[in-house]
C-alpha cells in the first residue's frame, strides 16, 4: 500500500485510540467555594454554591452531640489532631444536618480555611485519588458521605478501611472523614451473624467485618425523640420563620402530623413546617 492510501486508516486508529484514552483531569480550583462534590469519569470536584442546610440552633434534642462535633471540629479547622466522626443511628434525626451545620458555623468563624466535600458511597474506592489532588492544600478539608452502609458482597468497605487508616503514607493531616449511617457498624446485622455461623474461625470473621467502625476515632449515636423534643423543634422552626399560629394549635397538628407518619424526628418536623408554612402561605427563608 501507498503510503496515501496508508493515512486515512492510520488517522482512524488515531481517533480510536484517542477515544479509549481516560479522560483529562479537570484543574482543581478550590477557591471556588466553601463545598464541593466529588465526580469521578472524570475525576472532578463540583463547587457547591449554596449548601442545602438549616441553622444550627434549629437542631434540637441533640445538644450533646452537637457540641462533640463542634469542638472536634473546630480542632481540626485550628490546624490540631482531630478524630475521623461517625454518626449512626434512627432515620431522620439530625445527622447529615449536624454535619452541615457545623461545616457552616466554622466557616463564619474561620472564613475560607474549612472545605465540606460530599463523596458518594458508590464512589469510595475513588478515596485514594481525591486524598492524593487535596494533599499539601493550604485549606483544611472534612470528606463527607451521607448514609454510609455496606451490603452482602459489598467489599467496598474494605477500601475505605485502607484510607481510615491511611496505609503506608498516612492519612494527609488536612483532610478528616465524617460520615452518617443508620447502622453502628455500617454493615446489616445478619451480615454479621452469618459470618458468625458460618466462617472457620467466627471471632475471626466478625472482627473482619465489625472493625471499618473501629476506625472512626468518634462515634455519635443519635435516637428517636420524645414528645417534648419534639415540640421544641416545632415551636423553634415556627418562631425563625414568624408562622403565626396559637402554640395549642400548632402542637396539635403537629401531634397529628407524626401519627400520620408513625414517627417523632427531626425530619417529620421539618416537614410539618413546610406543610405549616406552605398553607400559610409564608416563604422559608
Amino acid at each position: 500500500m501507498s503510503p496515501d492510501s496508508l493515512l486515512p486508516l492510520l488517522t482512524r486508529i488515531a481517533d480510536a485510540l484517542e477515544r479509549l484514552a481516560p479522560p483529562a483531569s479537570v484543574p482543581l480550583d478550590l477557591t471556588a467555594a466553601d463545598a464541593f462534590v466529588w465526580h469521578t469519569e472524570p475525576d472532578r470536584l463540583e463547587p457547591v454554591p449554596a449548601v442545602n442546610r438549616v441553622d444550627i440552633v434549629l437542631l434540637q434534642g441533640v445538644e450533646r452531640q452537637r457540641d462533640t462535633l463542634l469542638e472536634n471540629t473546630r480542632r481540626f479547622a485550628a490546624g490540631y489532631p482531630a478524630n475521623n466522626a461517625l454518626l449512626w443511628g434512627a432515620r431522620g434525626t439530625g445527622k447529615s444536618s449536624l454535619v452541615k451545620s457545623v461545616h457552616a458555623l466554622l466557616c463564619q468563624e474561620r472564613p475560607g480555611e474549612l472545605v465540606l466535600v460530599e463523596i458518594h458511597r458508590e464512589d469510595i474506592p475513588t478515596l485514594p485519588r481525591l486524598l492524593t489532588r487535596l494533599k499539601g492544600e493550604t485549606r483544611r478539608f472534612i470528606l463527607f458521605c451521607d448514609d454510609l452502609s455496606f451490603d452482602h458482597d459489598d467489599a467496598h468497605y474494605k477500601s475505605l478501611k485502607a484510607v481510615l487508616d491511611g496505609g503506608i503514607e498516612g492519612r494527609p493531616e488536612n483532610v478528616v472523614f465524617y460520615a452518617t449511617s443508620n447502622r453502628r457498624h455500617l454493615m446489616p446485622r445478619e451480615m454479621i451473624d452469618n459470618e458468625r455461623s458460618t466462617a472457620i474461625n467466627p471471632g475471626e470473621a466478625v472482627e473482619e467485618k465489625v472493625s471499618l467502625s473501629d476506625r472512626f476515632g468518634l462515634w455519635l449515636g443519635f435516637h428517636n425523640c420524645d414528645q417534648d423534643t419534639y415540640f421544641a423543634m416545632i415551636e423553634g422552626y415556627a418562631r425563625h420563620f414568624g408562622l403565626e399560629i396559637p402554640l395549642d394549635q400548632l402542637r396539635a397538628e403537629a401531634v397529628e402530623w407524626s401519627v400520620t407518619r408513625g414517627s417523632r424526628s427531626g425530619r417529620v418536623a421539618w416537614q410539618f413546617i413546610q406543610d405549616l408554612a406552605g398553607r400559610l402561605g409564608k416563604p422559608l427563608r
